[in-house]
């Protein structure tokens, strides 16, 4: 693609979930160049959905970059960030194959996400690659007699429901270390999801905090005995899913001056990077408050609105963070998609909305501004 000399060039270093979207809204306005270890979108959102029923998981959330119209005009890269040059604003990035390349930009967007669990994990991945992940998982999970997922955010508590919705003839179970499950939601969220839960049969265990052996990152399926820092038994399960909120960011690429303590990347309210001109970042890399809520809360659109303000020298506008997390928690549902607002308050998409309405006209049309059919 040639460059037009009139029009900046904005690498978005991520095309996960909020880099897809930042690359989409830009792609109008400069030459955006796009960098992504995998091969197409593939989405670290509904792990239950994708564990349970991944077929239908990878329909709406492994998606091919040629599917989107707005990235036409947009370059994807596809190959693992190893370096960057603040100075000479350029971007080292390396192939499959161990070539290199230098990636240069008159603006960065760094948006490389976090690794979490064996379904997220920052790997130069093939499409042949993802199939494996995606079966292997499932599979172990589908050959289990009994299943304990230890976590209580959201990730968790929608794995507990959708494995007991799919396999209703496994013991799941759910261990969470709090008085309630999804903490960092609405009270109101619970109580409704917990009804959920009992409904489908999940065995609630609340009070009980995991001991992580040493050295072991949650990267995996295992069938050892969880033993308890809280003083319960040991729990002994045919697969243990972990899904403790372990998120550690794809930073390693980054100089510790961009980074915070937990290395995650250091934003002002306009998803700056303090003291690096033209540098953002936005997704569950960016520091932006306790729940680094801009991968949840559309921040795409404001730090596309900015990156672009910035280079014409113009005002940026500023990310306010909700207080609490809010959407959906189970997922699609065979019923349709229940949604919660901030304040806990719930409102459902009927089944029938779901294929002809959501999919493409609110999240297709609206949310991606187009997607082809497969």
């Amino acid at each position: 693609m040639t460059r037009s000399p009139a029009r900046p060039r904005v690498v978005v270093a991520g095309l996960g979930d909020s880099g897809l979207l930042t690359a989409i809204h830009l792609s109008r306005h400069a030459d955006v160049v796009g960098v992504s270890s995998k091969p197409a979108l593939v989405s670290g959102q509904e792990l239950g959905l994708r564990l349970s029923r991944p077929d239908e998981w990878a329909a709406q959330y492994w998606v091919g970059f040629d599917r989107y119209r707005r990235l036409d005009a947009v370059r994807t890269v596809h190959g693992s960030i190893t370096g960057i040059d603040l100075a000479a604003r350029t971007l080292q990035v390396t192939a499959a194959d161990g070539s290199s390349v230098d990636e240069a930009y008159d603006a960065l967007v760094i948006s490389t996400g976090v690794s979490n669990g064996f379904w997220r994990r920052p790997d130069l991945q093939t499409p042949a690659d993802v199939e494996a992940g995606l079966r292997s998982a499932h599979d172990r999970l589908a050959s289990s007699d009994s299943i304990a997922v230890v976590g209580g955010g959201a990730a968790a508590v929608s794995s507990a429901a959708n494995l007991a919705s799919t396999w209703p003839g496994t013991r799941v179970d759910l261990y969470f270390p709090g008085e309630r499950a999804l903490p960092q939601h609405h009270r109101k969220v619970w109580q409704r999801v917990e009804r959920h839960l009992r409904e489908r049969g999940v065995g609630l265990h609340p009070g009980h905090r995991a001991v992580v052996p040493d050295g072991f990152d949650c990267d995996e399926i295992t069938d050892q005995p969880v033993e308890w820092s809280t003083g319960q038994p040991a729990t002994v399960a045919g697969a243990v899913l972990w899904a403790i909120g372990r998120a550690r960011p794809n930073t390693g690429w980054l100089p510790a001056e961009l980074l915070d303590e937990q290395g995650f990347v250091r934003v002002d309210p306009q998803l700056r990077v303090p003291g690096h001109d033209r540098v953002f970042a936005v997704g569950d890399v960016a520091a932006t408050d306790p729940l680094r809520s801009s991968a949840r809360n559309r921040a795409d659109r404001l730090v596309a609105r900015n990156v672009l303000a910035d280079l014409a020298g113009k005002p940026l506008g500023s990310y306010e963070p909700p207080r609490r997390r809010w959407g959906s928690v189970l997922g699609f549902q065979p019923d349709g998609l229940e949604v919660f607002t901030p304040s806990g308050q719930a409102f459902r998409f009927p089944a029938w909305t779901i294929s002809r309405v959501l999919q493409p006209w609110i999240i297709g049309r609206g949310i991606y501004r187009g997607v082809r059919r497969p």
